[in-house]
């Protein structure tokens, strides 16, 4: 019997699929992350390298139990996505990434629970020798309103990007988070 596979990023598609150079708002709901939170430039912080790869080994160890489990559940496993600030918004540069606080998320469908994240964290342990892992955890993230664009290309070309953002924040009313 070959299994359904569920891929919520068609499914939310609102969320998952925003064309390049469109800026929109979205009210974004409720959902399950896998998450890990830190702090420093992403580009030469160890801890970042880190948690991106104990984010994707937790997610795929889960996606697999979960297919051949019980549940008999096939999932497409979600894009990391991240949220990135400082305490002062205005200090908030491409330039200088030394003071950026993240969380790095991947969602997990709601059938996931804290078991499924236990678990595949022992066995995650017993192949890799990560540290912090214990400071992964599944958590409901609930973003509300938000504004939303796509970027590609390199993380070096996104100043634009961002800056875009915020002046469609700006002119609409809205303002940045810190």
């Amino acid at each position: 019997m070959k299994l359904e596979k569920i891929d919520f990023r068609k499914k939310d598609k609102d969320f998952y699929q925003v064309k390049k150079g469109l800026i929109q708002e979205v009210k974004v709901p409720c959902f399950n992350f896998l998450i890990f939170n830190g702090k420093g430039d992403p580009n030469n912080s160890c801890l970042f390298s880190a948690a991106c790869e104990a984010l994707f080994s937790v997610a795929y160890k889960i996606k697999f139990s979960i297919k051949k489990g019980d549940m008999a559940i096939d999932y497409a496993v979600m894009p990391l996505e991240g949220l990135w600030w400082v305490d002062d918004v205005a200090e908030f540069t491409l330039s200088n990434k030394t003071n950026w606080q993240w969380t790095l998320m991947i969602r997990q469908p709601d059938f996931v629970t804290q078991d499924h994240v236990d678990t595949a964290i022992v066995e995650v342990k017993q192949k890799k020798k990560f540290q912090n892992l214990s400071d992964l955890r599944l958590e409901k993230y609930d973003e509300g309103l938000a504004v939303q664009t796509m970027h590609i290309g390199p993380y070096a070309a996104e100043e634009a990007t961002i800056d875009a953002l915020h002046a469609f924040i700006k002119q609409y009313g809205f303002c940045l988070r810190g």
